[in-house]
């Protein structure tokens, strides 16, 4: 039988075999690292790229990043998000002024110019742009500034002169408006949803073509300012993801606004003209405004990326085709954001950013909600929604009942002058689980985070509405009211 120090020098064997292997296993990684500038490069410094490249710079990787233009941020800061959002917030609080009779008693009552309207942006981006440079500097994210194209699977080319090999990369090139080739976008009274905020003066009129997104949020703004508005719609709807009565609401809020909405309508041409632009629709129908603003589908920014160098194909929108972890067909290569199409919010592409960042670093988190995603449309009044609608709680036949409560019945809303809306709760019959939150009104981007939070909760359901305290006055007892309100509805 084996004496203890035979088992003793068996022991010290094996660890030194297991020793060797693991130094000889680091020295090929570190081999094949030399060959390697990055672990990760990110193409578009935007908020998918963004997320992305700092999920896996914080997990230990070697990050780097590539921006064409000569600021970082993307569309989302400089012609997107940032500034539309901007420029809304300005017109509202304006308007809400100039309503306001303790003004009017003042004499306060003029009309503002585009440019004063616009006049905060520029600085907003530009602290925005300070702020996100500070996150690369802070996590040693170096940034090259140039387009980048690919050369080969793992090599891009930099316009700068640069050339930069990785092991995985993530595209999230972003999206521009799409822009048929029968349309003279060099027309100077034809825009599309990146110049229109370069209009030098307010349009007495506008015709939007294009009721998504861009569209309605547009229709809504140009309308506060006392534009007559005309929003022609290629559906018969206007968003139809949403839930079907939260768009009744807005459809009924913009017509009595004085917005002529046009459904179920196809361009056939355009005229550009020195007093105007004619909107010639496939109905026979004729529309004349000073401006027009194509708002109709986005193209991904992939057309100069070398995609075919490495073998990858996008769809007749540009956009790239990815599997739920965001790989491409190539798996070191992943797509984010506006890219990959649907839902292109900028809130989406962050998270889709950290899911690719971390799959990069081999793990997958199942805290973070990629497909729980809200959405916020900034109308006026804004729309926000998670979870499920009505129409696929139906077809999916589960046993739901309805909770509301009308923003005008709350002190709050009263005391703000923002009493059109609504909110409405979505919960199941028998367990009351949250499934779905609606909003329509002033804030309803920020008070559905409050519906979020209990609907992703395995713990909470209706009751908590029922049973908390709110602040008195607030917005967010509008959750109060129609968690009572739905629960009334039970039998």
């Amino acid at each position: 039988m084996p004496s203890a120090s035979h088992w003793t020098d068996a022991i010290n064997i094996v660890k030194q075999a297991v020793h060797e292997l693991s130094t000889r296993k680091k020295k090929r990684t570190q081999m094949v690292d030399t060959d390697f500038d990055y672990d990760l490069f990110v193409i578009g410094t935007g908020p998918g790229g963004e997320g992305a490249a700092m999920q896996a710079r914080k997990g230990g990787l070697r990050v780097g990043i590539a921006e064409r233009y000569r600021q970082i941020g993307g569309g989302c800061t400089h012609w997107g998000t940032i500034p539309s959002k901007a420029l809304r917030y300005t017109i509202t609080n304006t308007m809400n002024v100039l309503k306001n009779p303790v003004f009017r008693e003042l004499g306060i009552n003029t009309s503002p110019t585009m440019e004063q309207l616009r006049r905060g942006t520029a600085e907003i981006i530009a602290k925005q742009v300070t702020m996100r440079q500070s996150f690369y500097d802070r996590n040693s994210v170096p940034i090259h500034f140039g387009h980048a194209r690919f050369v080969d699977d793992h090599t891009v080319a930099i316009e700068n002169g640069e050339t930069i090999r990785s092991k995985a990369f993530v595209i999230s090139t972003g999206a521009r408006p799409y822009r048929p080739p029968e349309v003279d976008f060099d027309h100077p009274r034809i825009f599309d949803s990146d110049t229109v905020l370069g209009l030098a003066e307010k349009p007495s009129s506008i015709t939007i073509y294009g009721a998504g997104v861009v569209g309605t949020e547009y229709a809504s703004m140009f309308r506060n300012i006392g534009v007559k508005v005309n929003l022609v719609n290629t559906r018969g709807k206007l968003l139809e993801f949403l839930d079907d009565e939260i768009v009744d609401a807005l459809s009924y809020h913009l017509r009595d606004q004085g917005v002529v909405i046009r459904h179920n309508e196809t361009f056939e041409r355009i005229e550009g003209h020195d007093d105007g632009v004619v909107l010639h629709l496939q109905s026979g129908k004729q529309i004349k405004t000073d401006v027009l603003l194509w708002a109709n589908g986005r193209t991904g920014n992939t057309d100069d990326l070398g995609l075919e160098n490495i073998g990858l194909v996008p769809n007749g929108r540009g956009q790239l085709e990815v599997d739920d972890q965001f790989q491409t067909a190539k798996e070191h290569i992943y797509a984010v954001g506006d890219v990959i199409g649907y839902p292109s919010l900028a809130s989406a592409a962050y998270t889709q950013g950290r899911a690719a960042g971390m799959h990069v670093l081999g793990r997958k988190d199942g805290n973070l909600r990629v497909n729980d995603l809200p959405t916020g449309i900034y109308t006026s009044p804004e729309i926000s929604s998670v979870g499920q609608t009505e129409r696929e709680l139906t077809e999916a036949c589960v046993p739901y009942e309805v909770g509301q409560s009308q923003f005008k019945s709350l002190a709050r809303a009263q005391i703000m002058g923002t009493t059109v809306g609504m909110l409405k709760i979505l919960f199941h019959r028998e367990t009351l689980k949250i499934l779905g939150v609606h909003c329509f009104g002033a804030n309803a981007s920020e008070i559905v985070h409050i519906g979020q939070a209990v609907m992703d909760s395995n713990d909470l359901n209706l009751e908590y509405f029922i049973e908390t305290t709110f602040n008195y006055p607030t917005m967010a007892e509008a959750y109060r009211v129609a968690a009572l309100n739905g629960y009334n509805r039970l039998f």
